[in-house]
C-alpha cells in the first residue's frame, strides 16, 4: 500500500518530548492552522535532545522544497506567534495581510525571549536536565 499523498505547503513542528513541549508545539499547530486555511498540512513530529524546529515544505517544479522558519537552539527560544505568522505568510501568501500582527513590527521580527540560553523557562521553572 503506498503512503497517503503529502499536501502542501506542510509546516512541520518537530518537538522534544523530554522537554514536554508538545503542548507549545500544539499551541503554534492551532495558531497556523486557525490563521492560514491553505495551509495543506501541518503535523507535530516528537524528538529528544531539546530540539523545537519548524520547517515549512513548499512544492516547486514536483519537488518538495524545505524552509527552516525556526530552531530553538539556533534562534535562542522560542518564536512570538505574531513573528512566525508572519514568516510562514511571506513564503505561503505574501499578499496577505495579518490586521493587528502587521501593525507593530518589531526589528527581530522572529521573537524568541532574547535571554541568550535557548530556553524560554516561567517563573520558579527549572530547565530540561535531560536535554542540556
Amino acid at each position: 500500500m503506498p503512503p497517503p499523498p503529502t499536501h502542501y505547503p506542510k509546516i512541520t513542528i518537530t518537538y522534544c518530548t523530554q522537554c514536554k513541549w508538545l503542548l507549545r508545539a500544539a499551541y503554534f499547530a492551532q495558531e497556523l492552522l486557525s490563521t492560514f486555511p491553505t495551509l495543506g498540512e501541518v503535523s507535530l513530529r516528537p524528538a529528544t535532545g531539546g530540539v523545537f524546529t519548524i520547517e515549512l515544505f513548499m512544492l516547486e517544479e514536483d519537488d518538495a522544497v524545505a524552509k527552516l522558519l525556526w530552531d530553538r537552539k539556533l534562534h535562542g527560544g522560542f518564536p512570538e506567534v505574531k513573528g512566525l505568522k508572519r514568516a510562514v505568510r511571506d513564503f505561503v501568501q505574501p499578499e496577505r495581510g495579518l490586521g493587528h500582527v502587521d501593525g507593530h513590527v518589531k526589528k527581530n521580527d522572529g521573537g524568541g525571549d532574547g535571554d541568550g540560553d535557548g530556553g524560554e523557562k516561567e517563573e520558579g521553572e527549572e530547565g530540561c536536565v535531560e536535554c542540556k
